[in-house]
């Protein structure tokens, strides 16, 4: 396992160069955050072995229980699927950096179950930018009143946009929905905006040459997903 993600690893990093130099962006302007859902505790910590330290999860249960077993490495960890109400308080706590965030609501709950002890929550506020229904995220039409409203919580930290756009072969195309998330994002100069969260395996090429400063890489990383049942052990109830 640890030799293939290496490889794997150094192939990730070696992209992401390479879409930097093309765009002509300084190198390591962008991040990699090392989408580890479904994957076990070993897979995460043989790419930590290799430098890696920033994972995103998408389960609060199954991350919680990484967490305890990987507690003496130094991970930032990211959540990014969908945030049920009924998680918020675990996911205030348990992690530093949340991309998924489309309501006002979510928000509020984020920031008043943030532990005093720890800094501001940083989050980022998931942009529908495809307008695909079955998809989470704001509408572009209503980014500006809850980016705003968002930004007045005092446990959270607003820093920029995630979307996930429609899966598209074509560059231009993928080019095109990142594109419409920058643009979105420089509305909010005046905020400090700083993060653009865009681009996975498929497409961080395009990611990189729109702006992107986090790139969400998993397939690309780990190979192919495990079923979560082989991946999640008895660390904690599954998630639905």
């Amino acid at each position: 396992m640890r030799s293939q993600i290496h490889q794997r690893l150094d192939a990730v990093h070696n992209r992401i160069r390479l879409a930097e130099t093309a765009a002509g962006r300084r190198r390591d302007s962008v991040r990699l955050i090392a989408v580890s859902k479904t994957q076990p505790a070993e897979a995460i910590a043989a790419a930590y072995y290799y430098g890696q330290r920033e994972f995103g999860e998408n389960y609060v249960q199954e991350a919680l229980a990484k967490q305890e077993k990987l507690a003496h490495f130094d991970i930032g960890w990211h959540f990014i699927g969908p945030i049920q109400s009924n998680k918020t308080k675990l996911i205030a706590a348990h992690f530093s950096w949340v991309h998924s965030v489309d309501r006002i609501k979510i928000a509020q709950r984020l920031s008043d179950q943030r532990p005093k002890g720890l800094p501001p929550l940083n989050v980022c506020i998931q942009v529908n930018i495809s307008g695909e229904a079955t998809k989470s995220g704001a509408a572009l039409e209503e980014l500006d009143e809850l980016v705003r409203a968002i930004a007045t919580l005092p446990r959270l930290r607003v820093r920029g946009l995630m979307a996930i756009p429609a899966p598209t072969d074509e560059m231009d195309l993928q080019r095109a929905s990142f594109r419409s998330l920058r643009q979105a994002a420089e509305r909010f100069g005046d905020l400090g905006l700083d993060t653009l969260s865009m681009g996975m395996s498929d497409d961080l090429e395009a990611a990189i040459t729109e702006g992107s400063t986090m790139v969400r890489i998993g397939t690309a990383l780990f190979g192919p997903r495990p079923r979560r049942e082989a991946a999640f052990d008895a660390g904690g109830a599954s998630e639905r």
